[in-house]
């Protein structure tokens, strides 16, 4: 791919702001300054004002989401798009969170521009994990991890019971919930389900992936590896 083309698509600008920066000596190839920018050149060994380039399309980004922000590219508010470096923002193909949290949960969000990443990672057949920390209005009952487990709960509306789901009980107003599938609002109906209400809601894992090393806002490149 000429570079140009591949400078504009990973989002360092569009193709007539990419021939200024070469102008300016921005880009070098092997240290290099690079003048003509029509050219192809080994990805690996182009550096954009001194730094090795992001990553080529297929890159998957972990972020430690804040409440208040909304897992979309368009609504009004604070978007989670706005958490990543604006280049980021202008790949090409667009980066897409892969699946969504709501405006009141926190927690692990991943990020790719890959549509058969964010695919496999989404398909209730491959039977992905996501552990939720869960804050309850109401104290449980005590029947609630029998129920979850055993995957005939039905939620209102839906003519498919859930997955098995796995419930560990921290007291009696907050657990931490693993579940397998993601169906709209899913944890918050389950709860509903039993008779009780989400007041807060957190996640903290994806698969083997944690928050660990992240705060809140903070974002890293991961590989598909770290997830399953």
């Amino acid at each position: 791919m000429r570079l140009d083309k591949m400078l504009s698509n990973l989002g360092y600008g569009s193709r007539k702001e990419i021939v200024y920066f070469a102008k300016m000596g921005l880009i070098t190839y092997e240290d290099e300054v690079i003048k003509d920018v029509t050219k192809k050149y080994s990805y690996e060994k182009v550096k954009f004002d001194g730094k090795s380039l992001d990553p080529l399309q297929g890159i998957i980004i972990a972020l430690y989401k804040p409440k208040g922000y909304i897992c979309s590219h368009s609504d009004s508010g604070m978007l989670v798009y706005s958490l990543l470096e604006e280049r980021l923002n202008r790949r090409n193909p667009k980066l897409s969170t892969i699946g969504r949290l709501d405006i009141d949960t926190s927690g692990l969000i991943l990020f790719s521009d890959d549509g058969k990443i964010n695919h496999y990672l989404t398909s209730p057949k491959n039977k992905i994990e996501k552990v939720y920390e869960v804050t309850l209005q109401y104290p449980l009952k005590g029947d609630e991890v029998e129920i979850f487990a055993s995957g005939s709960l039905m939620l209102n509306g839906e003519e498919k019971p859930l997955l098995p789901a796995n419930m560990k009980v921290l007291d009696n107003t907050k657990v931490h919930l693993t579940i397998n599938e993601g169906r709209y609002h899913q944890v918050k109906r389950m709860f509903a389900a039993v008779g009780n209400k989400v007041v807060s809601l957190h996640r903290l894992q994806i698969g083997k992936l944690t928050l660990d090393g992240l705060n809140e806002g903070e974002y890293r490149y991961i590989k598909l590896e770290d997830i399953v």
